[in-house]
């Protein structure tokens, strides 16, 4: 999502969605800086997606997909607690029978039985 400018849409599907759990980390993003540049960069990207898309909800079948989710996490020896937000953003694509694309497939690894992770 951060950089979704730059990267290269024949990698991207045709059609798209964000989750409400990515939307409130763009939200935060402007906070989370003290340069100018930076926050107004990262206020038109909250800006942008907005408009662009209706965000996918974290519902009740996200949050029994996370315990799943959190236990191929935590067998694999990756914390949780640092990457609640991945696993909540993944355990909602594998909710709805979504892949998650993502620029960093490694991290979601462990996931790869449960969500199909698609490298961008």
């Amino acid at each position: 999502m951060i950089d979704h400018d730059l990267i290269d849409p024949s990698l991207l599907p045709d059609e798209s969605a964000i989750t409400a759990i990515s939307l409130a980390e763009l939200t935060a993003g402007p906070h989370a800086t003290e340069n100018t540049d930076e926050r107004a960069r990262r206020q038109d990207r909250l800006q942008w997606a907005t408009a662009t898309w209706d965000p996918l909800p974290f519902d009740a079948e996200s949050a029994r997909m996370y315990g799943r989710v959190f236990a191929a996490a935590l067998a694999a020896g990756q914390s949780s607690r640092a990457r609640l937000a991945d696993l909540l953003i993944a355990s909602t694509a594998a909710a709805i029978g979504l892949p998650l694309y993502t620029r960093n497939a490694v991290d979601f690894g462990p996931l790869k039985r449960i969500v199909r992770i698609v490298q961008i």
